[in-house]
């Protein structure tokens, strides 16, 4: 059966992190040599003029070779903006796809809604992903966000004071029902603790602190603000 996958999903569900792990998994089972991630955008693959592209995606597919090749936003291939560079990289990736599929996974990623337009964009794509090689990445709940928090700060030798703890649990709750496309799941939770840790590095600036104790003033402006003009400036952000 094909190896190629799709993955659709909001930034910051894990697409990348999972693509990284088939690839591994797939090298344990014996389907692929090496099992390494390449991962690339359109831009990797595009040219500026004629007969470039074919080159430039040709060269990427064969460092992909034995392993698993991730393109991102992959739906940016057939926009108009691509001047028709992109369709060309789109059949010669899909010739690649099936000359070496047993030494070859594709996987395209992009926003879901995007992603079910690029696959109608060339008929070779839904035959070469069947539908149950196209994977769903939902956005994650409050509970899972807190989690993702609690185990980054963990691993960086921090914790969080109760007041911190409750504003968190209100915050993270309102993040899980933003349901907005740039959306950053885990992404945002990571910058929200690498911003924390510099304001409290800040704020103990010239003076070591006893214990690595993160505060409610440790977080960033944008998370103290009322839930709706939070929402409007993640929004612009």
């Amino acid at each position: 059966p094909t190896m190629h996958l799709l993955f659709s999903g909001n930034p910051g569900t894990g697409k990348t992190t999972v693509a990284r792990l088939i690839g591994e998994i797939y090298h344990d089972l014996g389907l692929l040599r090496r099992g390494h991630l390449i991962q690339v955008s359109a831009s990797d693959l595009v040219g500026n003029h004629v007969g470039e592209t074919a080159i430039k995606t040709q060269a990427v597919i064969d460092r992909a070779l034995d392993g698993v090749l991730f393109i991102d936003e992959a739906y940016s291939l057939t926009e108009k903006d691509r001047g028709g560079f992109g369709l060309e990289a789109v059949e010669t990736l899909l010739t690649r796809m099936e000359n070496d599929r047993g030494r070859l996974m594709v996987i395209l990623a992009g926003y879901p809604e995007k992603m079910r337009n690029f696959l109608r964009a060339n008929p070779g794509l839904e035959r070469r992903i069947p539908e149950a090689n196209r994977l769903e990445f939902p956005n994650y709940e409050a509970e899972e966000l807190s989690e993702i928090f609690w185990r980054t700060i963990e691993q960086k030798g921090f914790t969080a004071s109760v007041g911190l703890a409750n504003k968190l649990s209100a915050l993270f709750a309102q993040m899980a029902a933003d349901q907005r496309p740039t959306y950053g799941n885990a992404g945002e939770v990571r910058n929200l603790v690498e911003d924390m840790v510099l304001n409290f590095a800040s704020r103990h600036a010239g003076l070591p602190p006893e214990e690595l104790v993160l505060e409610i003033e440790d977080l960033p402006q944008r998370w103290n603000d009322q839930p709706s003009e939070r929402a409007a400036s993640l929004r612009l952000a």
